[in-house]
């Protein structure tokens, strides 16, 4: 039988569902950061405007949202840290930055 080729699959991904291993892809890809021709921009079915980089894998491309976030994890990756105790942690922390960061502006 002749194997098809099946359509890679599609993911769009937020900064709070980041895994060790599409940041490992985004900083291997983009190590020195992106910039604006890196950048994707589409409107969502909310007809919001989203802008996200690319990273693919044999079977996926994700999209990842832009954010401030992003960013900080970008630059504060080690892909040679322990993921298993460090990524819940790591990402815990910019949850809670950005849990204060709201508050802070609905004063």
């Amino acid at each position: 039988m002749k194997k098809t080729n099946s359509p890679l699959r599609r993911v769009i991904v937020d900064y709070k569902k980041l895994t060790h291993d599409i940041l490992d892809l985004l900083v291997t890809k983009y190590p020195d950061g992106y910039d604006e021709d890196n950048i994707i921009t589409f409107k969502n079915a909310q007809n919001e405007v989203v802008e996200c980089v690319e990273v693919r894998t044999n079977d996926t491309v994700y999209l990842v949202k832009i954010s401030k976030r992003l960013v900080a994890a970008m630059e504060d990756f080690d892909p040679d840290e322990d993921q298993d105790d460090n990524d819940d942690n790591e990402f815990d922390n910019h949850k809670e930055e950005e849990n204060l960061e709201m508050d802070d502006s609905e004063e």
